[in-house]
């Protein structure tokens, strides 16, 4: 772990994983394609020079930004993993945890422009399928006994999943997590989910 300190007389430190969460919090204010090494500066308190001599680039420092992000996710994503029941009803709740409501509004508008950066840079996007794979095996296994089976019905769920939550951004009808459960719930019941 690296120790940086801050170039002001106060003399603090910020270590590496807070220096990213402080980055993570301007990505989602300013969007990855704002975010300069000034405005990284003042989000963190640390020199842009000193921002530029670790991260090389702006790309290289909002791609660890956003890998810090998916770290978070991965490790969001495995608690649930292992707090849910191993059925339907398990997977459902898995994805539950999952959506944020408390952040719906703001997942929905300008995370998107988080994704696109996902989606844009290969190794964003590779760490977006692994989770992918990993979730859909998680809920596959919820699903029934058949592994193949499983994980093509836990992509199946994943694509329900994601599609609800953006039919819910242009509708807002109700709180996100009760659309995402009576979505899952009729899903479930449909193809049959243990």
């Amino acid at each position: 772990m690296f120790i940086y300190n801050y170039p002001m007389s106060r003399g603090k430190t910020i270590s590496d994983g807070q220096l990213l969460d402080r980055l993570l919090a301007a990505v989602r204010e300013h969007g990855p394609s704002d975010l300069s090494f000034a405005k990284a500066s003042q989000a963190t308190g640390l020199a842009a020079a000193t921002l530029v001599q670790r991260f090389g680039t702006r790309v290289g420092m909002v791609e660890a930004v956003l890998l810090r992000a998916w770290d978070q996710l991965d490790e969001t994503t495995a608690a649930a993993d292992a707090d849910t029941l191993p059925d339907s009803a398990g997977a459902i709740e898995l994805l539950l945890r999952l959506t944020n409501s408390g952040r719906a509004e703001y997942d929905f508008t300008d995370g998107l422009l988080l994704l696109r950066e996902d989606i844009r840079n290969p190794v964003l996007r590779a760490r977006g399928a692994e989770w992918g794979a990993r979730l859909a095996d998680a809920l596959g296994r919820r699903l029934c006994d058949d592994a193949e089976r499983g994980t093509a019905l836990g992509w199946q769920m994943l694509g329900l999943w994601q599609g609800t939550l953006v039919w819910w951004a242009f509708r807002r009808d109700a709180e996100p997590v009760v659309k995402v459960r009576e979505s899952l719930e009729d899903w479930c019941r449909s193809v049959g989910a243990r």
